[in-house]
C-alpha cells in the first residue's frame, strides 16, 4: 500500500488558500477570476514540475497527465473543482484538486509502475456562484449522457449566456474567451479516452466525525427535488387596511412552511432534509402588504418513495388557500439517486481497510461534477470529514492527516483500476 506525504499536503492547503484569500481564513475564488487564475497557475506549475503533461479544454477544463506503460490505455482521472462560493472554505472542491495533485507527485517521486496513464484534472465552474447553474460544465461536457430532464438545463448555447451575478452584465461565455486557461474541444474528458473518475472531497456534514471515522466511502448522490412554492395575494397599505380583509401573502407562507414541517416531520424519516432557503418578498416595502411570495422547498432522500411522500404534501398545499391567498407550486429542478460503480467504489472500500483507516459508507447530500461524470464513465467519491460538519463558510477545515489519508485511499484505488 502506498500512502501520500502530509507535509506536501500541508504546504499544499497554505498555498491554495492564499488565491482568493478573504482575510477571515476563507477563500472568494469565483471561476474565471483573478484568483482562479492563479490557483490554475499553480496546479500547472506544480505538475509540470513532476514531469507530468498539462492540456486544457475549451471549457478552461485542465489534466495534468503522467504517461503508462501502455500508450494505448486510457487515462484514469482524479479531480474536482477550485472555484469557491462567496466567503467560503479551503477545501471545499480544491481538496480534489490537491489529492490528485499529491497522489500523481506520489507516483512520480515513488517511480509506482502504472499501465494506464494517470491524470489530474480541475473541473470549471462547479460552484457556479458566479455565474449560474452548478455543475455548468460537467453538465456540458456529459450533456449526451445525461437524462433528458436534467440535460435540457445544461445546454451549450445557454450556458455561455449565464449573466455574472455581480455585475448583471458579463456572460459566461464573455469572459470565457479572454481567460488565459482555454484551449481545444478535443482535450475534454471524454469516455473513449477515460477508463475511470475518481473524486475526493471533504464531507461538508458531520456524519464522518460523529461517528469517529477519517473516510467515507461514497456509494450515492442522494436524489433531490427542488420546488417553488408561491402565494398570491392582496397588496394594501399597511397602516389603513383592516386585518380581517387582508389577503397577507407571508402570513399565508408562513402558515404553509409551518404545516409543511409539521406534515414532513410526521414521516418519522431522519435521514430525510429538507430546506426553504430562499424567499421572493413583493413589493418588499415596510409599508405595504405584501401581495406575493415565492419560497423555495429543497428535499432529499435516497428513496423515491420517500421524496414522492413529501411531494404528495406540497401539492395538497398548493389545493387550499392560505390566508385568503392562491397557492401554486413549480418545479425548478429534481434527480434520481445517482448510485457510483460498484468496481471502484468496491476498490475505495478495500483501499482504506488495508491502508487502516476508520472507514465508513456515506451518502452524499450534496451535488458533485462527479455524479454527470458517472452518467458517462464508471466513477466515484472518496470523503474525509469536516470538522463540525461545516462547509460553504470561512471556518470549514478537514486536518491535513485527513486530507492525506483521503488522497492515500484515492491512490491506491487508482492502482487498483489500472491493474485490471
Amino acid at each position: 500500500m502506498y500512502k501520500c506525504s502530509v507535509d506536501r499536503m500541508k504546504d499544499l492547503i497554505n498555498t491554495f488558500s492564499q488565491f482568493g484569500a478573504t482575510g477571515d481564513g476563507g477563500i472568494t475564488r469565483y471561476e474565471l477570476s483573478e484568483a482562479s487564475i492563479m490557483a490554475r497557475t499553480e496546479f500547472k506549475k506544480r505538475m509540470e514540475e513532476i514531469g507530468a503533461t498539462v492540456e486544457i479544454d475549451d471549457l478552461a477544463c485542465m489534466y495534468a497527465t503522467l504517461p503508462g506503460t501502455d500508450p494505448k490505455a486510457k487515462r484514469i482521472v482524479m479531480g474536482s473543482h477550485c472555484d469557491s462560493v462567496r466567503n467560503g472554505g479551503n477545501y471545499d472542491g480544491i481538496l480534489g484538486v490537491m489529492g490528485a495533485m499529491e497522489a500523481l507527485t506520489t507516483v512520480a517521486k515513488d517511480k509506482i509502475a502504472h499501465k494506464h496513464p494517470l491524470t489530474a484534472m480541475i473541473w470549471t465552474n462547479e460552484e457556479g456562484s458566479l455565474y449560474p447553474p452548478a455543475m455548468m460544465v460537467s453538465g456540458i461536457i456529459t450533456n449526451d449522457y445525461l437524462p433528458p430532464a436534467i440535460a435540457k438545463n445544461f445546454q451549450f448555447d445557454n450556458m455561455m449566456k449565464s449573466v455574472s451575478v455581480v455585475d448583471k452584465t458579463t456572460t459566461f461565455g464573455e469572459q470565457l474567451a479572454k481567460y488565459p486557461f482555454i484551449g481545444d474541444k478535443a482535450n475534454r474528458i471524454t469516455p473513449d479516452k477515460y477508463k475511470a473518475m475518481f473524486e475526493l472531497h471533504i464531507e461538508q456534514g458531520p456524519i464522518l466525525e460523529d461517528a469517529g471515522n477519517e473516510v467515507g466511502v461514497v456509494d450515492c448522490v442522494l436524489g433531490m427535488f427542488n420546488y417553488r412554492v408561491k402565494f398570491f395575494g392582496q397588496a394594501a397599505h399597511a397602516g389603513t387596511f383592516p386585518m380581517a380583509k387582508r389577503k397577507d401573502a407571508l402570513f399565508a407562507a408562513a402558515q404553509a412552511l409551518i404545516h409543511i414541517h409539521t406534515e414532513v416531520d410526521k414521516l418519522g424519516r431522519p435521514e430525510l432534509v429538507y430546506t426553504t432557503g430562499e424567499i421572493v418578498c413583493h413589493p418588499c416595502v415596510h409599508t405595504v402588504i405584501p401581495d406575493y411570495i415565492d419560497f423555495s422547498i429543497d428535499c432529499r432522500h435516497e428513496d423515491p418513495e420517500v421524496r414522492a411522500k413529501v411531494m404528495a404534501i406540497l401539492e395538497d398545499v398548493a389545493k387550499k388557500e392560505w390566508a385568503g391567498c392562491r397557492c401554486e407550486i413549480e418545479e425548478k429542478w429534481q434527480r434520481d439517486t445517482v448510485y457510483f460503480n460498484e468496481t471502484l467504489f468496491n476498490y475505495v472500500k478495500t483501499s482504506a481497510e488495508e491502508l487502516g483507516l476508520k472507514h465508513q459508507v456515506i451518502h452524499s447530500g450534496a451535488g458533485h461534477d462527479a455524479q454527470f461524470c458517472n452518467y458517462m464513465m464508471p466513477t466515484t467519491m472518496i470523503f474525509v470529514r469536516s470538522k463540525d460538519g461545516l462547509s460553504h463558510c470561512e471556518p470549514e477545515y478537514s486536518s491535513p492527516e485527513d486530507c492525506t489519508a483521503g488522497a492515500s485511499v484515492m491512490l491506491n484505488a487508482v492502482l487498483k483500476a489500472d491493474s485490471e
